[in-house]
């Protein structure tokens, strides 16, 4: 007695074990997707905070890169400071604020002032050093050049929304007083080129130029504020040490190691890590239930014929076995199928999910480990053992005599 015994007391009923591997296959899957989700939450978030390789930020003091609308003075002379850390070798000033810019159709190429609020497109703006960067990179076109005061680039939502491409000319304007239908504000660039903004969420409509200029259009520029310096560590070297040498050099600005960025995001994803503790828990359950369930009422069927095995020497041990390694071959290849299914169903949901307002593009709520997957199948093949032991013991116990006189009569 052997798999292949296994496989053929399967075989005796093909619908029933059909609709249990089924039953395995989509209860595995929750299972994978839930660990993916579990542990793929910081892994993306991670990889995203290091896509350009810059490990720490800067950002005013008790706020997060971009979490608010705070900014820090003096941005100029705290990069000089910064830069001084001998682990340092770069840092990346950016500006977030919001401009706006006319679509550029018939109706809306010759305004008049009067319809300048109404006709404008709001956008969100990126002040940048293109010498030191790291929140784009270039599709089409050319970069902007350090210091290109007449440049922008744009982002594909935004060149949608404003019907802007390579070489045109826009007007971005901002501090608009609908009062006086007039702007605060307003510089004419041309478009460089079109580019992918890292950490914009789905159809954000974004537009980049160099700091100064983004920093004339917020009203920024006289105290020479920025939203967040992104610093880049050499490689190598003890980023959490750099991080706490920089924290106790300026006091005055919150300094966030990526180890610290990804424990304010795990504090603030905790729901999703609970949600994937508990579906994950509720399909091991099913599994190990469903298994349990056909394994008993297959060994019910089978009594007769384990009572006759066991009046012909076969020892009780071996029964354990041949009951266990049934259900470890159902285990299987419920779990097999469970995987693929995984993989397929953690994709539609993560589009479904990445698709929320206010989420980067980039970022991913499953993420497709190989370890996660084996452990989703190693954790449902354990389950599968642990619920074929109670049938197992049924049958090992079943009573010869008693059985064999049953079934006679």
């Amino acid at each position: 007695m052997d798999l292949r015994w296994s496989i053929r007391n399967l075989r005796r009923h093909p619908l029933r074990s059909i609709l249990s591997i089924a039953g395995i296959a989509v209860a595995t899957a929750m299972l994978c997707d839930m660990i993916m989700l579990r542990g793929g939450l910081e892994t993306s978030f991670e990889k995203l905070m290091l896509l350009r390789g810059y490990q720490v930020r800067v950002t005013p003091q008790g706020t997060l890169p971009l979490d608010s609308e705070a900014t820090m003075p003096g941005t100029t002379a705290l990069m000089r400071a910064i830069a001084t850390d001998s682990d340092v070798v770069a840092v990346a000033p950016v500006v977030a604020t919001s401009v706006y810019a006319m679509a550029r159709s018939p109706l809306t190429a010759h305004r008049s002032p009067d319809s300048l609020v109404s006709g404008l497109r709001t956008l969100f703006g990126y002040g940048i050093d293109p010498a030191h960067q790291g929140l784009y990179e270039v599709q089409s076109g050319a970069d902007l050049a350090p210091g290109d005061s007449a440049g922008v680039l744009l982002g594909a939502p935004a060149a949608r929304l404003i019907g802007a491409g390579v070489g045109d000319t826009v007007t971005l304007v901002a501090r608009l007083d609908p009062q006086v239908a007039g702007a605060g504000a307003e510089r004419r660039l041309v478009v460089r080129g079109m580019v992918r903004w890292l950490y914009d969420h789905e159809g954000q409509p974004s537009v980049g130029t160099i700091v100064p200029i983004m920093q004339e259009l917020g009203g920024l520029r006289a105290a020479d504020r920025a939203s967040v310096l992104m610093v880049k560590v050499r490689d190598g070297a003890d980023v959490p040490a750099a991080v706490a040498r920089l924290r106790g050099a300026h006091p005055g600005v919150e300094v966030s190691g990526i180890d610290d960025l990804v424990r304010h995001f795990r504090e603030r994803m905790v729901y999703f890590r609970q949600l994937a503790l508990i579906l994950g828990t509720l399909s091991l359950g099913i599994a190990t239930l469903l298994i349990a369930t056909l394994l008993a009422i297959t060994v019910n069927e089978r009594l007769a014929e384990i009572a006759t095995m066991r009046a012909i020497g076969v020892r009780r041990g071996s029964i354990i076995r041949d009951v266990l390694v049934e259900g470890a071959a159902l285990t299987l290849a419920g779990g097999l199928v469970g995987v693929v299914l995984g993989l397929a169903t953690a994709r539609l949901l993560d589009r479904i999910l990445t698709s929320f307002p206010g989420l980067p593009a980039a970022f991913s709520f499953f993420v497709p480990r190989p370890g996660a997957l084996a452990a989703g199948l190693a954790i449902t093949l354990l389950a599968g053992l642990a619920a074929g032991l109670y049938p197992a013991w049924l049958a090992a116990r079943a009573p010869i005599a008693a059985t064999l006189r049953a079934e006679a009569t």
